[in-house]
C-alpha cells in the first residue's frame, strides 16, 4: 500500500489525470451508460495521453542528454546530419518531379502528334472530295495504321466510308465539332478510353477512333517504361521498366492529371491521372537523344554523389573525433572535480594534445595542486589560530584580575589587542601593607613575539618585587627595579627586542607616587582642571647592557587623576593620514573627568576606533587610569 501510494506521489499531474480518466471510462464502458458521456471522457483521456506522451519524452530526453556527450551528438545531428538529409531529400525531390515531369512530358507528347495524326487524316478526308473511295480508304487506312494499329473510320455526307467493315463506330452528338484528342465512351456499362478526331466540312463529317489499350501505351516511347491511366487501367504484370544501369539509377512513379470529355457531350469531363513508371537513366537516355549523354551525365551525377557521401564520411569521422575529444576532456574534469569533493586533492587529469583542452586540464592539475597547498596552509592557520587562542587565554590570565585595596587610590587598567595577543602589559601588585606598585608596558612588535616578551617582563618584574633589591627593606627603588630589568632582558633576549617601561610605587601614608619612565610615553596627571606631563626619566629597557634610570616623586593630591598609555591610543591614523594625537586624549580626560575610571577608558578606546573608521585595530590600546580619592 505504501508502495502504491509512493508510485502516486511520484506520477506528475498529467500522468495522475490520465490514470483517473481511464478509470471513469472504463467504468462507463463497463456500465454501458451515457455514451456521450463515454465519447467525452475517452476524448478528454487520449488528450491527456498526448500530454503525458510528450512530458515522458522531454523527461527522457533531458535525462538522455544530460551527459555532455549525447548533448553535442545530439546538437551534431541537428546541426549537420538533418540540414544534410534536408539536402538530399530536397535533390531526391526535384530530381523525382523533374525528371518524372520529363517521362509525363514525353509521353504527351508522342501521344499529341499521334493525335495530331489522326486530325491531319480527318481533316484531309472532309476537305477533299473522294474519286476512289476503295483506293482512297485504303490509303487512309495505311497511314493509320501506322499511328494506331487498330482504329475505326466513319464517313457520311458526300461519301459514305466505314472502316473496317464491319464497324460499328458512329458520329458523336451533333454538339461536338471539329474536335482531336482523349474521349470517353461508354461500353456495355464500362468506360473506354479512345484517342479521336471529328472533322465537319463541306457537307462531310468525319469521325476516327482508336482505342487507348495497354499495349498502344507502352509502345508510345519504347524502353521508357509502364504507362497507365487510372482509375480506368492497372499495370501490367509484366513490367516494361527498365533495369538500374547503377546504383543511384533509381526508379519513380510520376503522375499527371488530366481533363478528359465525354463522348455524349463535348462539356462533360472526368478526370483521369496518368501515371508513368520508369527510371532516370531511361528518360534521360530519352532527352539526351544519345546514349553516350546520358549515360555521361548519370556517370557524373553518381561520382558527385560518391563524392559527398565521402564528404560527409569523413565529416561524421571528423565530427565524432572532435566530440570524444571534447566530452572526454570534460568527462576527466567531472571526474577530477569529483575526486576534488572526495577530498583527493593528489588526483591530476591526463593532459593530451597541446589545444586549450589540454590547457584547461593542466590548470585544473595546477588548481588542484595548490587548492592542496592551501588546505595544508588552512590546517596549518587552524592549528596556529588554535595556540593563539589558547595564548591569548595565557596571556589573559596575566593580566591582573584583582587590584590590590586602598583607601586612598583607585587604579583601573584595560588591555585591547590588535591582534590575537598583545605586546602591551600592564600590572597591578602590593608591595606592603601601606603601599602598591603598577606598571604600563609596550613591546617593540606584535604577536607572539611581542607578547612572549611582554610575559618575561612580568615574571622578571613580579620576581623583583617578590625579593629585596638593595634599597632596604623598607623602601623600594623604581629606577634599580627598571635597571635591572634592563640587564635580565638584554642578557636573555636578541638585540632587537626592547620595550617601554613606565614603573610607580604609590605610598598611601605619604600619598606620593614615586616613577621611573623608561622611554614610555609620558602620563597626563590631571590636577585642578590642568594636565602635567610626567616626562620620561630613562631610554628604553633591553636595548642596552647599561643604562643609568633616574626616578621621581610626586604627590597626589585628592581628586587628581593619572592617565597612562600605550602608543595605541595616540598614533592610529584616520583615512588622511592624521593620528589622534595627545590633545584629543586630554580633551577627552578633561571632558570625562567626573566619570568613573572605567568610563574615561571606554569613551577613550572608543573615540579611537571612531577615528580611524576601521573594524580593525591598528596596533594594541592600553590603558592605566590612577585617581586620588
Amino acid at each position: 500500500m505504501q508502495k502504491a501510494g509512493g508510485v502516486w506521489r511520484g506520477m506528475g499531474r498529467a500522468e495522475q489525470i490520465l490514470l483517473v480518466l481511464l478509470a471513469v471510462y472504463a467504468a462507463l464502458r463497463i456500465s454501458g451508460v451515457a455514451p456521450l458521456a463515454q465519447s467525452l471522457v475517452g476524448l478528454a483521456a487520449f488528450v491527456m495521453a498526448l500530454v503525458a506522451a510528450f512530458r515522458l519524452a522531454r523527461r527522457g530526453m533531458r535525462k538522455a542528454i544530460w551527459r555532455l556527450r549525447n548533448r553535442l551528438l545530439v546538437a551534431y545531428v541537428f546541426i549537420a546530419v538533418v540540414p544534410v538529409v534536408l539536402i538530399l531529400a530536397l535533390v531526391a525531390i526535384a530530381a523525382w518531379a523533374v525528371i518524372g515531369q520529363m517521362a509525363v512530358y514525353l509521353v504527351n507528347t508522342e501521344l499529341s502528334h499521334r493525335e495530331t495524326s489522326l486530325m491531319r487524316q480527318a481533316d484531309a478526308l472532309a476537305y477533299v472530295p473522294v474519286r476512289d473511295p476503295e483506293a482512297t480508304l485504303d490509303r487512309e487506312a495505311m497511314i493509320l495504321r501506322n499511328v494506331f494499329p487498330n482504329f475505326e473510320l466513319v464517313m457520311s455526307g458526300r461519301e459514305a466510308l466505314r472502316y473496317p467493315a464491319g464497324s460499328t463506330l458512329r458520329h458523336p452528338p451533333q454538339e461536338w465539332k471539329r474536335a482531336s484528342g482523349l474521349i470517353l465512351h461508354k461500353e456495355n456499362g464500362q468506360d473506354r478510353l479512345y484517342a479521336w478526331a471529328h472533322a465537319v466540312e463541306n457537307g462531310s463529317e468525319v469521325t476516327i477512333a482508336a482505342p487507348i489499350a495497354q499495349n498502344v501505351l507502352a509502345e508510345l516511347v519504347p524502353g521508357l517504361g509502364d504507362v497507365s491511366f487510372v482509375p480506368l487501367m492497372s499495370y501490367p504484370h509484366e513490367s516494361h521498366v527498365p533495369a538500374a544501369q547503377n546504383p543511384l539509377d533509381f526508379g519513380l512513379l510520376a503522375p499527371y492529371l488530366m481533363e478528359v470529355p465525354r463522348w455524349e457531350s463535348p462539356h462533360s469531363h472526368e478526370q483521369l491521372i496518368l501515371y508513368v513508371r520508369t527510371r532516370a537513366s531511361a528518360v534521360l537516355g530519352k532527352v539526351f537523344q544519345k546514349l553516350d549523354w546520358a549515360e555521361l551525365a548519370m556517370g557524373i551525377f553518381v561520382a558527385v554523389s560518391v563524392v559527398f557521401l565521402i564528404v560527409e564520411l569523413v565529416s561524421l569521422i571528423v565530427g565524432v573525433q572532435l566530440s570524444r575529444s571534447i566530452t572526454g576532456a570534460v568527462h576527466e574534469l567531472y571526474e577530477g572535480t569529483q575526486r576534488i569533493k572526495d577530498g583527493d586533492f593528489s588526483y591530476r587529469i591526463p593532459v593530451k594534445g597541446n589545444d586549450q583542452l589540454a590547457e584547461l586540464a593542466s590548470s585544473f592539475n595546477t588548481m588542484t595542486q595548490n587548492l592542496g597547498r592551501l588546505i595544508v596552509v588552512a590546517k596549518e592557520k587552524e592549528r596556529l589560530e588554535s595556540e593563539l587562542a589558547i595564548a591569548r587565554e595565557v596571556q589573559q590570565q596575566l593580566f591582573p584580575k584583582d587590584v590590590p585595596f586602598t583607601k586612598t587610590l583607585e587604579l583601573k587598567g584595560v588591555c585591547s589587542p590588535a591582534r590575537m595577543v598583545s605586546g602591551d602589559y600592564y600590572d597591578f601588585m602590593p608591595v606592603s601593607d601601606h603601599s602598591l606598585a603598577f606598571a604600563i608596558g609596550d613591546v617593540a612588535g606584535k604577536g607572539i613575539s611581542a607578547a612572549l616578551l611582554m610575559a618575561t617582563i612580568q615574571s622578571t618584574m613580579r620576581t623583583q618585587l617578590g625579593a629585596p633589591n638593595g634599597a632596604g627593606p623598607n623602601r623600594l627603588s623604581t629606577a634599580a627595579m627598571v635597571s635591572t630589568l634592563n640587564r635580565q632582558l638584554y642578557a636573555n633576549t636578541t638585540p632587537e627586542k626592547y620595550a617601554t617601561f613606565y614603573f610607580a610605587v604609590y605610598e598611601e601614608s605619604t600619598h606620593s607616587l614615586t616613577y621611573t619612565n623608561a622611554g614610555h610615553l609620558s602620563p597626563m596627571l590631571l590636577r585642578g582642571g590642568e594636565m602635567q606631563m610626567l616626562d620620561s626619566t630613562g631610554t628604553v629597557v633591553g636595548a642596552f647592557p647599561v643604562a643609568r634610570y633616574e626616578e621621581r616623586t610626586v604627590a597626589l593630591e585628592h581628586g587628581d587623576i593619572l592617565v597612562a598609555y600605550t602608543d595605541g591610543i595616540v598614533e592610529p591614523e584616520n583615512a588622511y593620514g592624521e593620528m589622534f594625537g595627545e590633545d584629543r586624549l586630554k580633551d577627552l580626560v578633561l571632558k570625562y573627568a567626573g566619570a568613573d575610571s572605567s568610563e574615561i577608558i571606554a569613551h577613550t578606546m572608543e573615540a579611537v576606533v571612531e577615528w580611524t573608521a576601521s573594524s580593525e585595530l591598528q596596533d594594541d590600546m592600553t590603558m592605566v587610569v590612577a585617581r586620588r580619592i
